[in-house]
C-alpha cells in the first residue's frame, strides 16, 4: 500500500490531501505514477505535469525517472511555492 500526498494548489486539484492504493506492477518510476494517474484523472495529471512541481519518494526528493516502485511509502506531489 503506497501513500500519494498532494501539497498546494494541487490538494485542491486533486479533492483530497491524500490517497491510498496499491500501484500496478506497471508502475515503476516516478514518470510512471504520473502518468497513472493522468490516466485516472487528466485534469490532476496536467497539474501533476505542470513546471516547478517537486516529487519526494519516501520523503527524497527525485527525478521523473527515479524508481518508486516496491517499498515505496509515501509518494508526495508539491506544487511549486510563492510569495515574499
Amino acid at each position: 500500500m503506497t501513500t500519494i500526498l498532494f501539497f498546494g494548489r494541487l490538494r485542491d486539484v486533486a479533492g483530497c490531501s491524500e490517497m491510498l492504493c496499491d500501484l500496478p506492477q506497471q508502475v515503476s518510476s516516478v514518470a510512471d505514477v504520473r502518468a497513472w494517474l493522468a490516466a485516472r484523472d487528466p485534469v490532476l495529471g496536467k497539474a501533476l505535469h505542470a513546471p516547478g512541481v517537486r516529487v519526494a519518494v519516501d520523503r527524497s526528493f527525485c527525478t521523473r525517472d527515479d524508481q518508486c516502485a516496491g517499498g515505496a511509502a509515501e509518494i508526495a506531489f508539491m506544487s511549486p511555492l510563492s510569495g515574499g
